[in-house]
């Protein structure tokens, strides 16, 4: 493998996308399932694991401690997802117009609250990372996003854009609706729309523990290009036998994902969600970053 297409752009081919790179080498298998499975719900694939989290949690009071206050574990959760992508690059792909892309960056959709209250506005951030962030690089991403959309007063390229189209008459916003699905569908949606929409990012995330419910299969979305939607629940105490047969508390985490099928194999998503949850209950590694990048195929 060699370094990673997100860290060295490659020069645009015909059949490549703004977002995306045409992989041109997959297997004829791979590449006709786009068409057999036309819509990322009939591709839909479930997920889900309970990790325990005492070390975890540990580990973020150790990083508060020693002055990086504001760490938690949605941090963490981003952070492990980032050098995920990094280390499987697979991960980034995306189907549009019956092809799979090598996606061209890395981003993180992720629906927040203004304020924990149920008549509190609900607004969605896009974050861009490197591939190389440390969980501290994240959080700089994190924090300066949730700090500047938390206010009540902001509206970001999301809102602004959804307060323009619901400006426009039903019948005339589901034409412009067709319109935009068929730009996508053929690589033509304009720039500023797609910067502006959450549905076209490397994965979708839903934090639901702060909001004290376990985590749900949250469906992918037709519009865009997203191949992953993580959720992650409260955290739940439950007394286990350890070892040598004692009662012992632990702490657990429920994560649960839906991905897309068609962008690779089960044997690699089997092999990348074992390397995210180790990067959960071991979490260590994130304070540096990844000892190299890895490119998807041609």
């Amino acid at each position: 493998m060699t370094e990673s297409p997100l860290a060295r752009p490659r020069r645009r081919r015909l059949g490549d996308r703004a977002d995306g790179r045409l992989l041109r080498s997959l297997n004829p298998f791979y590449r006709i399932t786009p068409y057999i499975m036309r819509t990322r719900v009939d591709a839909q694939d479930y997920f889900t694991d309970r990790i325990e989290i005492d070390r975890a949690s540990a580990w973020l009071r150790g990083l508060r401690e020693g002055g990086h206050r504001g760490i938690g574990f949605l941090h963490l959760y981003l952070a492990a997802l980032v050098r995920t992508m990094s280390q499987r690059p697979r991960l980034n792909r995306f189907v549009a117009g019956q092809k799979i892309y090598a996606r061209n960056d890395l981003t993180i959709s992720l629906a927040i609250k203004k304020r924990l209250h149920e008549d509190s506005p609900e607004t969605t951030v896009k974050l861009r990372f490197d591939p190389q962030a440390t969980i501290f690089d994240v959080a700089v991403v994190l924090e300066a996003a949730l700090g500047e959309n938390k206010k009540e007063e902001t509206r970001n390229d999301t809102d602004k854009t959804a307060r323009l189209f619901m400006l426009i008459p039903g019948t005339a916003l589901r034409l412009l609706m067709w319109l935009l699905r068929s730009l996508d569908y053929v690589g033509l949606l304009p720039r500023v729309i797609r910067d502006a929409s959450p549905f076209h990012t490397s994965a979708f995330v839903t934090d639901l523990g702060s909001l004290g419910v376990k985590p749900i299969y949250h469906h992918l979305y037709d519009f865009g290009t997203t191949s992953l939607f993580v959720a992650f629940g409260m955290k739940e105490r439950e007394f286990v036998l350890d070892a040598k047969g004692s009662v012992v508390e632990r702490k657990y985490m429920t994560v649960k994902i839906v991905n897309d099928e068609r962008i690779c194999d089960g044997h690699y998503y089997a092999s990348a969600f074992r390397y995210f949850l180790g990067l959960l209950r071991d979490p260590e590694q994130l304070e540096q970053p990844p000892e190299a990048l890895f490119d998807d195929v041609d």
